[in-house]
């Protein structure tokens, strides 16, 4: 038998309403993988140990001088004609990027600290407009620095065999990736800079998220 006009639009207002039942239910469990997601996006890697190094300025600096701050690491050479001028240029530009009141620090190694002093690191960093406040300039002994950059960030550099460069700058084959490091000293992101398929307009928003998250945790 049909359904008289009169037991329609009740009919009508039950469907409505399941309906907007089931979506705020689908609402609900999507925000809940969202947030998981969000929490397994950045895992711990591992501790970073304690180093004594040099910044551009010539003051020592340790692992408490980044104490309580989120920080991006990554490692170059001055004398580097490959990869190492595009990756300041990208350190530049996430530098530019933060929110002014984010109070994240970036952090530049050398893997040649027999040449790259810390005036020839301030002036490396001045040629690329470094704000000394924000950025700094990192070198020291071989050991010191491979403890910080190999053994704790994952940063990888392998001297040139003198039979094998291609000319006078090609001194290393190194890590071109950039690290995250939170408030508590743990690695928690690793972020490919350079290679085939890879933007530096992808990997920049994708940083600038870790600080945030990294900066949001207690």
């Amino acid at each position: 038998m049909a359904e008289s006009p009169q037991q329609l639009p009740r009919a009508l207002w039950i469907g409505i309403v399941l309906l907007l039942v089931v979506l705020c239910l689908a609402y609900a469990l999507s925000l809940m993988e969202l947030r998981r997601a969000y929490q397994r996006a950045l895992p711990v890697i591992g501790p970073v140990a304690d180093f004594t190094l040099t910044n551009q300025d010539g003051r020592v600096t340790t692992l408490a001088d980044l104490s309580n701050h989120v920080w991006i690491a990554g490692i170059i050479f001055t004398r580097c004609a490959g990869p190492c001028p595009v990756m300041s240029a990208q350190m530049k530009s996430l530098q530019d990027a933060l929110p002014p009141a984010s109070r994240a620090k970036l952090v530049t190694l050398t893997t040649d600290p027999d040449f790259d002093t810390p005036a020839v690191m301030k002036k490396y960093g001045e040629r690329f407009g470094a704000d000394f406040n924000r950025w700094m300039f990192l070198t020291g002994s071989k050991a010191a620095i491979a403890g910080l950059a190999g053994d704790s960030l994952k940063l990888s550099a392998v001297p040139v065999k003198p039979e094998d460069r291609k000319n006078d700058a090609d001194l290393f084959i190194h890590s071109t990736i950039f690290v995250a490091v939170d408030k508590h000293a743990r690695l928690r992101g690793v972020f490919e800079t350079l290679g085939e398929g890879i933007t530096w307009t992808n990997v920049q928003p994708r940083l600038i998220a870790a600080v945030r998250q990294l900066e949001r945790e207690r």
